[in-house]
Protein backbone atom coordinates (compact mmCIF):
# COMPACT_ATOMS: atom_id res chain seq x y z
CA UNK A 1 0.00 0.00 0.00
CA UNK A 2 1.62 3.29 -1.36
CA UNK A 3 0.87 6.91 0.46
CA UNK A 4 0.57 9.66 -1.47
CA UNK A 5 2.00 13.18 0.19
CA UNK A 6 0.32 15.85 -1.21
CA UNK A 7 2.88 19.67 -0.73
CA UNK A 8 1.00 21.84 0.23
CA UNK A 9 1.18 24.97 -1.11
CA UNK A 10 0.54 28.81 -0.52
CA UNK A 11 -2.77 28.95 -2.15
CA UNK A 12 -4.28 25.76 -0.47
CA UNK A 13 -2.86 26.92 3.46
CA UNK A 14 -4.52 30.40 3.04
CA UNK A 15 -8.53 30.23 4.44
CA UNK A 16 -11.26 32.45 2.63
CA UNK A 17 -12.02 35.19 5.15
CA UNK A 18 -15.30 34.96 6.59
CA UNK A 19 -17.83 36.83 5.03
CA UNK A 20 -19.11 38.24 8.04
CA UNK A 21 -15.65 40.14 9.02
CA UNK A 22 -12.11 39.18 9.99
CA UNK A 23 -10.73 36.15 11.40
CA UNK A 24 -10.25 37.68 15.03
CA UNK A 25 -13.82 39.14 14.61
CA UNK A 26 -15.88 36.17 14.64
CA UNK A 27 -19.51 35.97 13.73
CA UNK A 28 -21.74 37.63 16.74
CA UNK A 29 -24.27 35.84 17.91
CA UNK A 30 -28.12 37.31 17.26
CA UNK A 31 -25.91 39.15 14.12
CA UNK A 32 -29.16 39.54 11.97
CA UNK A 33 -30.86 40.91 14.88
CA UNK A 34 -28.11 43.75 15.43
CA UNK A 35 -28.35 44.56 11.59
CA UNK A 36 -32.28 44.95 12.10
CA UNK A 37 -31.63 47.43 14.52
CA UNK A 38 -29.07 48.96 13.03
CA UNK A 39 -31.04 49.80 9.61
CA UNK A 40 -33.63 50.77 11.93
CA UNK A 41 -32.08 53.41 14.03
CA UNK A 42 -30.41 54.60 10.57
CA UNK A 43 -33.65 55.68 9.01
CA UNK A 44 -34.16 57.84 12.16
CA UNK A 45 -31.32 59.61 11.30
CA UNK A 46 -32.05 59.50 7.63
CA UNK A 47 -35.67 60.24 7.25
CA UNK A 48 -34.94 63.20 10.06
CA UNK A 49 -33.08 64.60 7.30
CA UNK A 50 -35.41 64.05 4.52
CA UNK A 51 -38.10 65.75 6.53
CA UNK A 52 -36.18 68.97 7.58
CA UNK A 53 -35.17 68.67 3.65
CA UNK A 54 -37.93 68.67 1.90
CA UNK A 55 -40.80 69.57 4.67
CA UNK A 56 -42.95 66.21 4.27
CA UNK A 57 -45.00 66.79 7.01
CA UNK A 58 -43.72 65.26 10.31
CA UNK A 59 -41.62 67.82 11.84
CA UNK A 60 -41.34 70.24 9.06
CA UNK A 61 -43.80 71.77 6.68
CA UNK A 62 -46.95 70.72 8.95
CA UNK A 63 -49.45 73.85 10.20
CA UNK A 64 -49.90 73.04 13.65
CA UNK A 65 -53.43 74.62 13.26
CA UNK A 66 -55.01 73.44 10.72
CA UNK A 67 -52.93 70.11 9.83
CA UNK A 68 -52.19 70.84 6.43
CA UNK A 69 -48.69 70.04 5.01
CA UNK A 70 -46.65 72.03 2.78
CA UNK A 71 -44.79 69.86 1.07
CA UNK A 72 -41.32 71.14 -0.30
CA UNK A 73 -42.88 74.22 1.03
CA UNK A 74 -41.14 77.24 2.64
CA UNK A 75 -40.30 75.40 5.36
CA UNK A 76 -38.07 72.97 3.47
CA UNK A 77 -34.39 73.43 3.81
CA UNK A 78 -33.87 73.02 0.01
CA UNK A 79 -36.10 76.43 -0.22
CA UNK A 80 -33.97 78.08 2.26
CA UNK A 81 -35.21 77.60 5.90
CA UNK A 82 -32.77 77.04 8.71
CA UNK A 83 -33.38 73.42 9.98
CA UNK A 84 -31.88 74.32 13.54
CA UNK A 85 -33.19 77.27 14.13
CA UNK A 86 -36.41 76.41 15.74
CA UNK A 87 -35.13 74.17 17.67
CA UNK A 88 -31.96 75.93 19.16
CA UNK A 89 -34.18 79.01 19.89
CA UNK A 90 -37.25 77.36 21.27
CA UNK A 91 -36.86 74.09 22.37
CA UNK A 92 -33.82 74.56 24.31
CA UNK A 93 -35.23 74.87 27.70
CA UNK A 94 -34.68 78.10 29.83
CA UNK A 95 -33.44 75.35 33.16
CA UNK A 96 -30.76 73.73 30.89
CA UNK A 97 -26.74 75.02 31.77
CA UNK A 98 -26.29 74.89 27.68
CA UNK A 99 -29.03 77.51 26.59
CA UNK A 100 -26.60 80.27 26.00
CA UNK A 101 -24.08 77.88 23.82
CA UNK A 102 -26.97 76.84 22.00
CA UNK A 103 -29.28 79.29 21.46
CA UNK A 104 -25.96 81.71 20.20
CA UNK A 105 -25.69 78.97 17.13
CA UNK A 106 -29.23 79.70 15.79
CA UNK A 107 -29.39 80.30 12.10
CA UNK A 108 -25.59 79.68 11.57
CA UNK A 109 -25.27 78.21 8.08
CA UNK A 110 -22.34 76.76 9.09
CA UNK A 111 -24.37 74.59 11.49
CA UNK A 112 -27.24 73.70 9.15
CA UNK A 113 -25.12 72.07 6.81
CA UNK A 114 -22.79 70.22 9.45
CA UNK A 115 -26.28 69.38 11.01
CA UNK A 116 -27.80 67.73 7.75
CA UNK A 117 -25.04 66.47 6.00
CA UNK A 118 -24.02 64.74 9.25
CA UNK A 119 -27.95 63.41 9.24
CA UNK A 120 -27.74 62.18 5.82
CA UNK A 121 -23.85 60.57 6.23
CA UNK A 122 -24.67 58.95 9.81
CA UNK A 123 -28.32 57.91 8.37
CA UNK A 124 -26.88 56.08 4.61
CA UNK A 125 -24.19 54.90 6.37
CA UNK A 126 -26.34 52.81 9.37
CA UNK A 127 -28.91 51.31 6.73
CA UNK A 128 -26.22 49.90 4.13
CA UNK A 129 -23.83 49.03 6.83
CA UNK A 130 -20.98 51.00 5.47
CA UNK A 131 -18.55 52.51 7.94
CA UNK A 132 -21.27 52.25 10.59
CA UNK A 133 -18.77 52.10 13.57
CA UNK A 134 -17.68 55.62 12.61
CA UNK A 135 -21.49 56.50 11.58
CA UNK A 136 -22.44 54.66 15.77
CA UNK A 137 -20.20 57.23 17.31
CA UNK A 138 -21.27 60.13 14.97
CA UNK A 139 -24.62 59.86 16.32
CA UNK A 140 -23.61 59.31 19.83
CA UNK A 141 -22.06 62.43 19.31
CA UNK A 142 -25.39 63.86 18.17
CA UNK A 143 -27.17 62.46 21.03
CA UNK A 144 -25.30 64.11 23.61
CA UNK A 145 -25.65 67.29 21.90
CA UNK A 146 -29.40 66.66 21.38
CA UNK A 147 -29.30 65.67 25.18
CA UNK A 148 -27.66 68.48 26.75
CA UNK A 149 -29.77 71.28 24.66
CA UNK A 150 -32.81 69.87 25.81
CA UNK A 151 -32.98 66.93 27.78
CA UNK A 152 -30.37 67.38 30.97
CA UNK A 153 -33.44 66.80 33.20
CA UNK A 154 -36.42 64.78 30.40
CA UNK A 155 -40.01 65.89 30.83
CA UNK A 156 -41.24 62.43 31.37
CA UNK A 157 -38.28 60.49 33.20
CA UNK A 158 -35.66 61.90 36.26
CA UNK A 159 -32.79 61.08 33.78
CA UNK A 160 -33.26 58.81 30.78
CA UNK A 161 -34.92 59.70 27.49
CA UNK A 162 -34.79 58.30 24.28
CA UNK A 163 -31.88 59.92 23.03
CA UNK A 164 -29.49 57.84 25.85
CA UNK A 165 -31.71 54.86 24.77
CA UNK A 166 -30.78 55.42 20.74
CA UNK A 167 -27.01 56.52 22.17
CA UNK A 168 -27.15 53.02 24.33
CA UNK A 169 -28.25 50.78 21.01
CA UNK A 170 -25.64 52.94 18.28
CA UNK A 171 -22.77 51.54 21.55
CA UNK A 172 -24.01 48.10 20.90
CA UNK A 173 -23.85 48.56 17.05
CA UNK A 174 -20.48 50.19 17.12
CA UNK A 175 -19.44 47.18 19.44
CA UNK A 176 -20.43 44.11 17.50
CA UNK A 177 -19.77 45.69 13.97
CA UNK A 178 -23.55 45.56 12.66
CA UNK A 179 -22.59 46.47 9.30
CA UNK A 180 -21.95 42.54 8.55
CA UNK A 181 -25.21 41.92 9.05
CA UNK A 182 -27.86 42.42 6.81
CA UNK A 183 -25.26 44.92 5.37
CA UNK A 184 -22.43 45.50 3.58
CA UNK A 185 -19.74 45.76 6.57
CA UNK A 186 -18.32 42.44 5.33
CA UNK A 187 -17.24 43.39 2.03
CA UNK A 188 -16.64 47.26 3.20
CA UNK A 189 -14.11 45.60 6.14
CA UNK A 190 -12.19 43.75 3.46
CA UNK A 191 -11.61 46.68 0.89
CA UNK A 192 -7.96 48.29 0.72
CA UNK A 193 -9.38 51.35 1.83
CA UNK A 194 -10.59 50.18 5.30
CA UNK A 195 -7.74 47.79 5.45
CA UNK A 196 -5.25 50.58 5.79
CA UNK A 197 -7.56 52.76 7.82
CA UNK A 198 -9.05 50.54 10.37
CA UNK A 199 -10.82 53.99 11.61
CA UNK A 200 -13.47 53.63 8.52
CA UNK A 201 -14.86 50.28 9.95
Amino acid sequence: MSTTLVKETPESSVKALPAYGTPDEPKVKGGNFWGVIRIAVGWVFLWSFLDKAFALGFSTGRNPETGVIDFFGPDAWINGASPTAGFLQFGVHSKEPFTGFYQGLAGATWVDWVYMLSLLAIGTALIFGLGTRLAAIGGIIWMAILYTAAAVWPEFNPFLDEHVVYAIALAGIAHVGAGRYLGFGGWWERTALVQRFPILK
